[in-house]
């Protein structure tokens, strides 16, 4: 697990036989650990992409919770519904058509939309919750901060000798090897970190849960952010979380109209649309938020002439939803769009030399989706007690693993738990083995374990 090597401040090595992008200095593409490229004449973010794009972790996405339990069939009309797979899919979409739109390199913005979500445990946010639980004292969980850990230790792509990195924290192998993950440039780590601070660490709110970075992944974090000013996120990062937010508001609505769980009729009804922007005001706004402020913004978008006031199953209806679906998209990526431009003019804007300007507009439409999926889809009763269910199987998979590991630990992990120095680091490990796991691989070790204590 984590070596005890000193921490001290580390020469970046500059990028060998990387194309960097001409927007973009040398430091961006540079590696943690330099190496050269196997086919020559590609920019350094066309491999940060493919690597990503070929990760097992990206795989595994496919199995793990959105909004709808993968695997489930409560939805009325089989639409299959969006997975964390598919929606790191539609982000990176999103955001490397807006990322181009404004300068930014569009392979770097993609690898940074398709790693947001890479260090997700299973069952979604409820699952991040219990493991957050389980590793209160050994760091906490928070799956951003994993998302770095798995893209610059976990995920298996390349190893280095332990000398070459001496300030790196990394289990030794028998050959003194060091897991580097997957060795992406300086730039595209940066946009992937939604939030560039440890726990506690938040600008404006120490009590904050959301954090980048544990402290056992400190020495590649600092790296990372040589020469940022504070804990400003990239331009890229901004883009990318933007993306996101679009993605899902969106998508969610959009599966929740195909399950049946979403009648567009209750969006007119007075006392639904109060309960709709309480949730808003709860969750995705500022509480003091005037009311009328979110009654509007949903007014513009059921004004709009392709919004969906109803929804049959039928092809035409799936095909009226899935334009109203993309109007939505386009609508928030060009309000971004054009209020950034407004601000910071027609040039490449990339890294630090801009921030991304979002109206007030678009980000109260967007808020109001996100409350309507929230109180017509996760809000449903059944949901309740379907994360009830996955809260018990995290936390008593986590305690049977501290009661038998190795047992039941994968050979990567089951070799970090050999390694590891004391309790701290081995919980660390059981905590990676769990976040690694799909819904379904996450029940069956469950179902064995539990089976055998």
């Amino acid at each position: 697990m984590e070596g005890t090597r000193t921490n001290t401040t580390r020469t970046p090595q500059p990028p060998e036989n990387d194309n960097t992008p001409t927007a973009y200095p040398p430091a961006a593409a540079a590696r943690w650990a330099a190496e050269p490229d196997k086919r020559p004449g590609r920019t350094a973010f066309q491999r940060d992409r493919a690597r990503v794009l070929h990760s097992s972790a990206l795989r595994r996405l496919a199995g793990k919770t959105q909004v709808v339990t993968p695997g489930t069939r409560s939805q009325v009309w089989d639409a299959s519904p969006r997975t964390r797979l598919t929606h790191s899919l539609e982000c990176a979409q999103v955001g490397s058509e807006l990322g181009a739109a404004l300068g930014c390199d569009p392979d770097l913005v993609e690898a940074a939309c398709l790693s947001h979500d890479l260090g997700h445990p299973p069952f979604g946010h409820n699952g991040e919750q219990a493991l957050n639980e389980f590793a209160a004292d050994c760091g906490g969980f928070e799956g951003n901060a994993q998302s770095l850990r798995l893209l610059t230790r976990i995920e298996p792509k390349r190893f280095v000798r332990s000398e070459r990195l001496e300030t790196r924290g990394g289990s030794g192998t028998a050959d003194d090897l060091v897991s580097v993950g997957l060795n992406l440039t300086r730039a595209t780590l940066d946009a992937a970190t939604k939030y560039p601070w440890p726990r506690g660490g938040h600008p404006t709110d120490p009590a904050s849960p959301k954090f980048g970075v544990y402290d056992d992944d400190r020495p590649v974090f600092d790296w990372v952010r040589q020469g940022a000013p504070g804990t400003r996120t990239t331009f890229e990062a901004q883009v990318m979380d933007w993306a996101d937010d679009v993605a899902y508001s969106v998508h969610d609505v959009e599966d929740g109209l195909h399950a049946g769980h979403v009648d567009p009729n209750c969006l007119h009804a007075e006392p639904e649309r109060q309960e709709i922007f309480r949730v808003a005001t709860g969750r995705y706004v500022a509480a003091d938020t005037d009311p009328a402020e979110l009654a509007a913004a949903l007014d513009r978008l059921l004004d709009q002439e392709w919004w969906p006031h109803g929804y049959d199953g039928t092809a035409v209806a799936q095909a009226r939803l899935k334009d109203a679906t993309s109007q939505l998209i386009g609508r928030f990526c060009l309000a971004a769009e054009s209020a950034t431009r407004a601000a910071y003019g027609p040039g490449r804007l990339t890294r630090y030399a801009a921030e991304l300007v979002v109206p007030r507009a678009a980000r109260l439409e967007c808020a109001v989706l996100k409350a309507v999926a929230d109180r017509y889809v996760m809000q449903r009763a059944e949901q309740e007690l379907i994360r009830a269910d996955q809260r018990v199987v995290v936390a008593e998979l986590a305690e049977a693993l501290t009661a038998r590991a190795p047992d039941g630990l994968d050979p990567q992990f089951r070799a970090l738990f050999d390694e590891a120095a004391d309790d701290r680091e081995r919980k660390r490990v059981i905590v990676d083995q769990i976040a690694s796991l799909t819904d379904a691989s996450a029940r069956s070790l469950h179902a064995r374990l539990r089976g055998r204590i």
